[in-house]
This record gives C-alpha cells, structure tokens and sequence, in this order.
C-alpha cells in the first residue's frame, strides 16, 4: 500500500515540476476525439517540443496547489489533459486551438502563462499570436518602415529637382 502512495506522490512531484519549469500549459477537455485524433494532436504536439499528458484529477489538483496555482482547479473537472512548453509560450495555444478549428471536441479550459493562471479568453488570445518567427517579421517591417519612407521622400525629392533644373 505505501509503494502506491508513494508511486501517488512522485506524480504529483513530477506535475508540480512541470507546472514550475513551464513558459506555458494548456488544460483541455478532449472528451469525444477518438484514439486516432488524440495521436494527431500528441504527435502535432511532440513535433512542437510541447509534452502533452493526461493525468488525474486529483493527483493534478494537488500539483496545482503545491505550485501555488490553485486558480486551476475550477478547470479539473472532467476528462483533462495538459500541454506543457518549457520553450514556447505561444505554440501550444496556437497548435491546440488550429485543431480544436477541425476538431470541435476539443476545448481549451484554461492554463498557465509564464507562471500566472490564464482564463479560457486569455489563452485564446494567446493562441492568435504569431510565431517567435512571425513577431520578428513584424518588428522588422516596423523598424524599416522609417527607412523605406525617407528613402521614398529622398527620391522624390531629388525627382522634383531635376524636373525643376531640366
């Protein structure tokens, strides 16, 4: 009996860790998706470097409070799940929301961002970002925007002088 307990214990250990170490985790109800579908959204996952686990309940109540996010456990009801990214705040938001777009099953409850419990519009919000890659597009495209602007103000400018002088 005290072997389980402590089998018990090391989960829970494990989860806290993982709820700790995480940029970002993501509940979600996968009630109705199929074997086949749950290993579609595992393996988009796995791709992603995000660790997605089914855990219980209770044992997950009681990681949550050990890592003093006790705002979850409203969340723990039902068939739950969680994607864990240590690297990327966005990409298990963004992946498990694309999916849940095909998959109507599949419902996000809420989650974790970098340490702070998130509601259900807060990761959805989150899920609309772009990319690390994308979000260093944009920041680009607006730092060279003066640029390309003066340099177009410089030509036509120069245009102007020369039609003056011809």
């Amino acid at each position: 009996m005290s072997g389980i307990i402590e089998k018990k214990k090391q989960v829970v250990e494990e989860i806290t860790e993982k709820f700790r170490a995480s940029q970002t985790a993501v509940i979600v109800d996968y009630r109705g998706l199929d074997v086949a579908e749950v290993t579609e959204l595992r393996k988009e996952l796995r791709d992603a470097g995000i660790d997605f686990k089914v855990y219980k309940n209770t044992m997950t109540r009681r990681a949550v409070e050990a890592a003093e996010l006790s705002g979850l456990n409203e969340t723990l009801v039902g068939p739950t799940a969680v994607a864990f990214s240590n690297d990327d705040v966005v990409a298990p938001a963004r992946i498990i929301n694309d999916f849940a777009k095909t998959h109507q099953e599949l419902e996000i409850k809420g989650g974790v961002i970098e340490g702070e419990v998130a509601s259900v519009d807060q990761m959805n919000e989150l899920a609309s970002l772009p990319n690390y890659e994308g979000m260093v597009s944009m920041l680009l495209s607006v730092l060279q925007a003066p640029v390309r602007n003066f340099a177009y103000v410089t030509k036509s400018v120069a245009e102007q002088k020369e039609e003056q002088g011809a």
